[in-house]
Protein backbone atom coordinates (compact mmCIF):
# COMPACT_ATOMS: atom_id res chain seq x y z
CA UNK A 1 0.00 0.00 0.00
CA UNK A 2 1.23 3.80 -1.10
CA UNK A 3 0.08 6.43 1.34
CA UNK A 4 0.83 10.32 0.33
CA UNK A 5 2.90 12.31 2.69
CA UNK A 6 0.22 12.89 5.28
CA UNK A 7 1.11 10.39 8.31
CA UNK A 8 -1.45 8.94 9.99
CA UNK A 9 -2.56 10.21 13.93
CA UNK A 10 -3.03 7.05 15.46
CA UNK A 11 -0.27 4.59 16.27
CA UNK A 12 0.78 1.86 19.34
CA UNK A 13 3.88 2.88 20.65
CA UNK A 14 6.39 -0.09 21.19
CA UNK A 15 9.66 -0.36 22.37
CA UNK A 16 12.36 -2.59 20.95
CA UNK A 17 13.44 -5.47 22.76
CA UNK A 18 16.91 -6.60 23.18
CA UNK A 19 18.05 -9.19 20.90
CA UNK A 20 20.80 -11.26 20.56
CA UNK A 21 23.65 -9.90 18.72
CA UNK A 22 23.33 -10.37 14.64
CA UNK A 23 26.28 -12.59 14.41
CA UNK A 24 25.22 -15.31 17.23
CA UNK A 25 25.01 -18.86 16.13
CA UNK A 26 21.36 -18.94 17.46
CA UNK A 27 20.29 -16.34 14.11
CA UNK A 28 18.19 -18.50 13.06
CA UNK A 29 16.06 -18.69 16.39
CA UNK A 30 16.05 -14.32 16.84
CA UNK A 31 14.97 -14.55 13.17
CA UNK A 32 11.85 -17.03 13.64
CA UNK A 33 11.14 -14.94 16.45
CA UNK A 34 11.49 -11.84 15.20
CA UNK A 35 9.33 -12.80 12.41
CA UNK A 36 6.59 -14.03 14.19
CA UNK A 37 6.43 -10.94 16.28
CA UNK A 38 6.75 -8.88 13.04
CA UNK A 39 3.50 -10.72 11.77
CA UNK A 40 1.49 -10.00 14.75
CA UNK A 41 2.10 -6.29 14.20
CA UNK A 42 0.32 -6.12 11.08
CA UNK A 43 2.91 -4.17 9.11
CA UNK A 44 5.72 -1.52 8.82
CA UNK A 45 5.75 2.25 8.11
CA UNK A 46 8.57 3.02 5.91
CA UNK A 47 9.78 6.64 4.49
CA UNK A 48 10.69 6.58 0.83
CA UNK A 49 11.40 8.90 -1.84
CA UNK A 50 8.50 8.66 -4.48
CA UNK A 51 10.79 5.57 -6.39
CA UNK A 52 8.98 3.36 -9.26
CA UNK A 53 10.80 0.25 -7.91
CA UNK A 54 9.14 0.91 -4.45
CA UNK A 55 5.91 -0.06 -5.91
CA UNK A 56 6.96 -2.70 -8.67
CA UNK A 57 9.09 -4.39 -6.57
CA UNK A 58 10.21 -3.73 -3.25
CA UNK A 59 6.75 -3.48 -1.21
CA UNK A 60 5.26 -7.04 -3.26
CA UNK A 61 8.23 -9.11 -3.26
CA UNK A 62 8.17 -8.43 0.68
CA UNK A 63 5.54 -8.79 1.57
CA UNK A 64 5.04 -12.14 -0.63
CA UNK A 65 8.08 -13.59 1.19
CA UNK A 66 7.19 -12.42 5.00
CA UNK A 67 3.47 -11.88 5.10
CA UNK A 68 3.49 -8.65 6.43
CA UNK A 69 1.67 -5.73 4.76
CA UNK A 70 3.85 -1.99 3.97
CA UNK A 71 2.49 1.41 4.92
CA UNK A 72 4.93 3.54 2.01
CA UNK A 73 5.06 6.94 2.51
CA UNK A 74 6.32 8.94 -0.60
CA UNK A 75 7.42 12.30 -0.98
CA UNK A 76 10.55 14.39 -0.77
CA UNK A 77 13.15 13.61 2.67
CA UNK A 78 13.42 17.09 4.14
CA UNK A 79 9.00 17.87 3.96
CA UNK A 80 8.70 14.15 5.41
CA UNK A 81 10.95 15.11 7.91
CA UNK A 82 9.30 18.29 8.87
CA UNK A 83 6.42 16.41 8.92
CA UNK A 84 7.55 13.58 11.08
CA UNK A 85 9.34 16.32 13.76
CA UNK A 86 6.28 18.05 14.33
CA UNK A 87 3.91 14.73 14.72
CA UNK A 88 6.94 13.76 17.03
CA UNK A 89 6.38 17.21 19.29
CA UNK A 90 2.60 15.97 19.87
CA UNK A 91 4.07 12.46 20.82
CA UNK A 92 3.18 10.83 18.06
CA UNK A 93 5.43 8.58 16.61
CA UNK A 94 4.11 6.82 13.39
CA UNK A 95 7.43 5.89 11.25
CA UNK A 96 9.51 2.76 11.30
CA UNK A 97 12.12 2.60 8.91
CA UNK A 98 13.46 5.53 6.87
CA UNK A 99 15.10 5.20 3.64
CA UNK A 100 15.82 9.03 2.53
CA UNK A 101 18.62 10.94 1.36
CA UNK A 102 21.60 11.44 2.50
CA UNK A 103 21.84 15.31 3.51
CA UNK A 104 18.02 14.99 5.66
CA UNK A 105 18.99 11.38 7.14
CA UNK A 106 23.00 13.17 7.98
CA UNK A 107 21.46 16.49 8.71
CA UNK A 108 18.36 16.12 10.48
CA UNK A 109 17.35 12.70 11.19
CA UNK A 110 20.06 11.44 13.23
CA UNK A 111 21.63 15.08 14.75
CA UNK A 112 17.67 15.23 16.06
CA UNK A 113 17.58 11.86 17.51
CA UNK A 114 14.87 10.34 15.76
CA UNK A 115 16.96 6.98 14.81
CA UNK A 116 18.04 4.21 16.73
CA UNK A 117 21.33 1.97 16.36
CA UNK A 118 20.46 -0.44 12.96
CA UNK A 119 23.55 -2.44 13.40
CA UNK A 120 22.44 -4.20 16.53
CA UNK A 121 19.25 -5.41 14.13
CA UNK A 122 21.59 -7.00 11.80
CA UNK A 123 20.74 -10.81 11.43
CA UNK A 124 20.37 -12.88 8.46
CA UNK A 125 24.09 -13.67 7.49
CA UNK A 126 23.56 -12.58 4.05
CA UNK A 127 23.49 -9.73 5.56
CA UNK A 128 26.24 -10.02 8.43
CA UNK A 129 28.94 -11.76 6.47
CA UNK A 130 31.57 -9.62 5.27
CA UNK A 131 32.25 -11.45 2.18
CA UNK A 132 29.21 -9.99 0.83
CA UNK A 133 30.50 -6.76 0.92
CA UNK A 134 32.72 -4.47 -0.78
CA UNK A 135 34.36 -3.31 2.39
CA UNK A 136 34.64 -6.40 4.12
CA UNK A 137 31.75 -5.89 6.36
CA UNK A 138 28.20 -3.64 6.16
CA UNK A 139 29.47 -0.14 5.80
CA UNK A 140 28.19 3.00 8.26
CA UNK A 141 28.44 6.13 7.63
CA UNK A 142 27.85 7.66 10.87
CA UNK A 143 30.79 8.70 13.27
CA UNK A 144 28.90 5.79 15.88
CA UNK A 145 29.21 3.17 12.86
CA UNK A 146 25.81 1.65 13.96
CA UNK A 147 23.44 4.33 12.88
CA UNK A 148 23.39 4.92 8.87
CA UNK A 149 23.49 1.87 6.74
CA UNK A 150 25.18 2.69 3.02
CA UNK A 151 23.83 0.37 0.26
CA UNK A 152 25.26 2.06 -2.54
CA UNK A 153 28.17 3.82 -3.98
CA UNK A 154 28.32 4.99 -7.59
CA UNK A 155 29.81 7.65 -9.71
CA UNK A 156 27.77 10.79 -10.38
CA UNK A 157 26.02 11.55 -13.82
CA UNK A 158 27.31 15.34 -14.20
CA UNK A 159 25.12 15.67 -16.86
CA UNK A 160 22.62 14.09 -18.98
CA UNK A 161 22.31 15.13 -22.73
CA UNK A 162 19.44 14.12 -25.59
CA UNK A 163 21.85 13.09 -28.40
CA UNK A 164 19.28 14.26 -30.80
CA UNK A 165 20.79 17.86 -29.91
CA UNK A 166 23.73 17.52 -28.40
CA UNK A 167 26.88 15.21 -29.08
CA UNK A 168 28.71 13.81 -26.72
CA UNK A 169 31.62 14.95 -28.69
CA UNK A 170 30.61 18.40 -28.00
CA UNK A 171 30.62 17.91 -24.15
CA UNK A 172 34.02 16.62 -23.20
CA UNK A 173 34.38 19.44 -20.82
CA UNK A 174 32.47 21.40 -18.09
CA UNK A 175 33.43 24.54 -19.80
CA UNK A 176 31.54 23.41 -23.27
CA UNK A 177 28.59 24.09 -20.89
CA UNK A 178 29.41 27.56 -21.27
CA UNK A 179 29.32 27.49 -24.97
CA UNK A 180 26.55 30.39 -26.05
CA UNK A 181 24.73 28.05 -28.01
CA UNK A 182 23.83 26.52 -25.15
CA UNK A 183 22.23 29.44 -23.74
CA UNK A 184 18.54 28.63 -22.62
CA UNK A 185 18.80 24.90 -23.64
CA UNK A 186 20.01 24.04 -20.01
CA UNK A 187 17.26 22.28 -17.62
CA UNK A 188 18.68 21.96 -13.74
CA UNK A 189 16.66 21.53 -10.24
CA UNK A 190 16.91 24.30 -8.09
CA UNK A 191 20.50 25.21 -7.61
CA UNK A 192 18.62 27.31 -4.24
CA UNK A 193 17.13 24.17 -2.77
CA UNK A 194 18.46 21.11 -0.62
CA UNK A 195 18.40 18.22 -3.27
CA UNK A 196 20.14 17.47 -6.30
CA UNK A 197 20.36 20.88 -7.63
CA UNK A 198 22.01 22.52 -4.97
CA UNK A 199 24.48 19.33 -5.20
CA UNK A 200 25.00 19.27 -8.35
CA UNK A 201 25.72 23.87 -8.28
CA UNK A 202 27.91 22.72 -5.10
CA UNK A 203 30.26 20.13 -7.36
CA UNK A 204 30.61 22.43 -9.95
CA UNK A 205 31.79 25.38 -7.18
CA UNK A 206 33.90 23.65 -5.22
CA UNK A 207 35.31 21.95 -8.86
CA UNK A 208 35.69 25.12 -10.92
CA UNK A 209 34.73 27.80 -8.58
CA UNK A 210 32.05 30.98 -8.11
CA UNK A 211 33.18 32.41 -11.76
CA UNK A 212 32.06 28.67 -13.27
CA UNK A 213 29.29 28.76 -11.23
CA UNK A 214 27.80 32.52 -11.65
CA UNK A 215 28.54 32.13 -16.03
CA UNK A 216 26.76 28.62 -15.57
CA UNK A 217 23.57 29.48 -14.10
CA UNK A 218 23.11 33.28 -14.51
CA UNK A 219 24.62 33.95 -18.05
CA UNK A 220 23.85 30.63 -19.63
CA UNK A 221 20.09 31.72 -18.44
CA UNK A 222 19.01 27.46 -17.24
CA UNK A 223 15.70 26.75 -16.61
CA UNK A 224 14.66 26.19 -12.91
CA UNK A 225 12.42 23.57 -12.38
CA UNK A 226 11.58 21.27 -9.13
CA UNK A 227 9.32 18.62 -11.09
CA UNK A 228 11.68 15.76 -11.67
CA UNK A 229 9.31 14.32 -13.88
CA UNK A 230 8.64 17.32 -16.17
CA UNK A 231 13.02 18.21 -16.18
CA UNK A 232 13.13 14.37 -17.60
CA UNK A 233 10.05 15.09 -20.46
CA UNK A 234 12.12 18.51 -21.48
CA UNK A 235 14.94 16.64 -22.01
CA UNK A 236 13.49 13.61 -24.18
CA UNK A 237 11.39 15.76 -26.20
CA UNK A 238 14.62 18.20 -26.86
CA UNK A 239 13.03 21.35 -25.18
CA UNK A 240 15.46 21.72 -22.85
CA UNK A 241 18.48 18.89 -24.41
CA UNK A 242 21.28 19.53 -21.49
CA UNK A 243 19.90 18.38 -18.07
CA UNK A 244 22.14 18.90 -14.95
CA UNK A 245 19.81 17.05 -12.44
CA UNK A 246 18.08 14.17 -14.01
CA UNK A 247 17.97 10.75 -12.19
CA UNK A 248 19.44 7.86 -14.31
CA UNK A 249 16.43 5.69 -13.28
CA UNK A 250 14.00 8.29 -14.90
CA UNK A 251 16.39 8.43 -18.14
CA UNK A 252 16.56 4.62 -18.12
CA UNK A 253 12.77 3.95 -18.71
CA UNK A 254 12.65 7.10 -21.11
CA UNK A 255 15.48 5.50 -23.33
CA UNK A 256 13.56 2.07 -23.43
CA UNK A 257 11.01 4.07 -25.06
CA UNK A 258 13.25 4.87 -27.54
CA UNK A 259 14.81 8.21 -26.65
CA UNK A 260 18.81 8.77 -27.33
CA UNK A 261 19.73 10.09 -24.07
CA UNK A 262 23.34 9.67 -22.73
CA UNK A 263 24.79 10.24 -18.85
CA UNK A 264 28.06 11.47 -18.88
CA UNK A 265 30.22 11.02 -15.95
CA UNK A 266 33.72 12.15 -17.22
CA UNK A 267 34.61 15.94 -17.88
CA UNK A 268 38.50 16.53 -18.86
CA UNK A 269 38.66 19.78 -16.44
CA UNK A 270 37.03 18.25 -13.24
CA UNK A 271 36.35 15.55 -11.13
CA UNK A 272 33.53 13.47 -11.03
CA UNK A 273 32.24 12.49 -7.52
CA UNK A 274 30.91 9.04 -5.84
CA UNK A 275 27.34 9.24 -4.24
CA UNK A 276 25.60 7.58 -1.44
CA UNK A 277 22.08 7.83 -3.95
CA UNK A 278 19.44 6.74 -4.00
CA UNK A 279 18.78 6.40 0.03
CA UNK A 280 20.67 5.43 3.14
CA UNK A 281 18.59 3.27 5.74
CA UNK A 282 17.85 3.77 9.01
CA UNK A 283 15.38 2.70 11.98
CA UNK A 284 13.29 5.02 14.05
CA UNK A 285 13.45 5.33 17.29
CA UNK A 286 10.21 4.57 19.15
CA UNK A 287 9.08 2.80 16.26
CA UNK A 288 5.42 1.54 16.44
CA UNK A 289 6.37 -2.04 14.90
CA UNK A 290 9.80 -2.81 15.91
CA UNK A 291 10.51 -6.46 15.07
CA UNK A 292 8.44 -5.52 11.47
CA UNK A 293 11.00 -2.86 11.18
CA UNK A 294 13.87 -5.28 11.86
CA UNK A 295 12.80 -7.99 9.52
CA UNK A 296 12.61 -4.91 6.89
CA UNK A 297 15.95 -3.96 7.09
CA UNK A 298 17.70 -6.73 7.19
CA UNK A 299 15.85 -8.14 3.96
CA UNK A 300 16.23 -4.63 2.40
CA UNK A 301 19.75 -4.97 3.03
CA UNK A 302 20.22 -8.89 1.36
CA UNK A 303 20.90 -9.49 -2.26
CA UNK A 304 17.31 -9.02 -3.89
CA UNK A 305 16.54 -6.05 -2.66
CA UNK A 306 19.57 -4.35 -3.18
CA UNK A 307 20.14 -5.70 -6.66
CA UNK A 308 16.56 -4.90 -7.69
CA UNK A 309 17.38 -1.24 -6.46
CA UNK A 310 20.83 -1.12 -8.52
CA UNK A 311 19.29 -2.59 -11.68
CA UNK A 312 16.22 0.22 -11.82
CA UNK A 313 18.35 2.64 -10.21
CA UNK A 314 21.36 2.00 -12.59
CA UNK A 315 23.44 2.66 -9.14
CA UNK A 316 26.42 1.04 -8.04
CA UNK A 317 25.78 -1.47 -4.58
CA UNK A 318 28.45 -2.42 -2.20
CA UNK A 319 27.45 -5.81 -2.25
CA UNK A 320 29.94 -8.48 -3.46
CA UNK A 321 27.43 -10.76 -5.08
CA UNK A 322 24.81 -8.45 -6.85
CA UNK A 323 25.32 -8.82 -11.03
CA UNK A 324 26.84 -5.32 -12.12
CA UNK A 325 26.75 -6.06 -15.93
CA UNK A 326 23.82 -4.27 -16.75
CA UNK A 327 25.32 -1.15 -15.36
CA UNK A 328 26.62 1.70 -17.40
CA UNK A 329 30.74 1.44 -17.02
CA UNK A 330 30.77 4.69 -15.75
CA UNK A 331 28.92 4.68 -12.54
CA UNK A 332 31.26 2.39 -11.39
CA UNK A 333 34.15 3.13 -9.40
CA UNK A 334 37.21 2.92 -10.88
CA UNK A 335 40.32 1.18 -8.86
CA UNK A 336 43.20 3.95 -8.72
CA UNK A 337 40.89 7.02 -9.79
CA UNK A 338 40.37 10.13 -7.52
CA UNK A 339 37.49 10.83 -6.80
CA UNK A 340 36.04 13.77 -4.19
CA UNK A 341 34.05 11.70 -1.62
CA UNK A 342 30.64 12.68 -1.52
CA UNK A 343 29.91 9.71 1.43
CA UNK A 344 32.16 11.39 3.99
CA UNK A 345 29.52 12.39 7.09
CA UNK A 346 31.84 15.78 7.75
CA UNK A 347 31.74 16.67 4.16
CA UNK A 348 27.65 16.33 3.93
CA UNK A 349 27.14 17.91 7.14
CA UNK A 350 29.52 20.73 7.12
CA UNK A 351 31.63 20.84 3.90
CA UNK A 352 28.29 20.94 1.77
CA UNK A 353 26.54 23.05 3.46
CA UNK A 354 28.76 25.63 3.83
CA UNK A 355 29.56 25.35 -0.33
CA UNK A 356 25.99 25.45 -0.88
CA UNK A 357 25.07 28.87 1.51
CA UNK A 358 27.91 30.16 -1.07
CA UNK A 359 26.34 28.94 -4.32
CA UNK A 360 22.90 30.66 -2.80
CA UNK A 361 24.54 33.88 -1.80
CA UNK A 362 26.39 34.22 -4.99
CA UNK A 363 23.23 33.50 -7.11
CA UNK A 364 21.09 36.01 -5.11
CA UNK A 365 23.34 38.21 -6.23
CA UNK A 366 23.23 38.26 -9.36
Amino acid sequence: MIRPMKLGLSVLLVAFATIAHAQSPDWQKTWDETLAAAKKEGKVVIVGSPDPVMRREIIPKFTERFGIPVEFIAGSSSQLAGRIRTERSSGIYAVDVFMSGADTTINVLHPQKMIDPLKPLLILPEVTDGAKWKNGKPRFVDKEQKYILQLFSSVDTLIFINTDFVKPEEMRAAKDLLNPKWMGKIVTDDPNATGSGSGSAVHFYTQLGADFVKKLYVDQKPVISRDRRQTTDWLARGVYPICLTCRPDDVQQLNKEGYKLVGLYRFSDMLNRVKLSPFVLTVANKAPHPNAARVFVNWMAGKDAVEAYSRDNGVVSLRTDVDESFLNPGAIPQAGVQYPDGTDPDWIALGRVEAANKVRELLKAQ
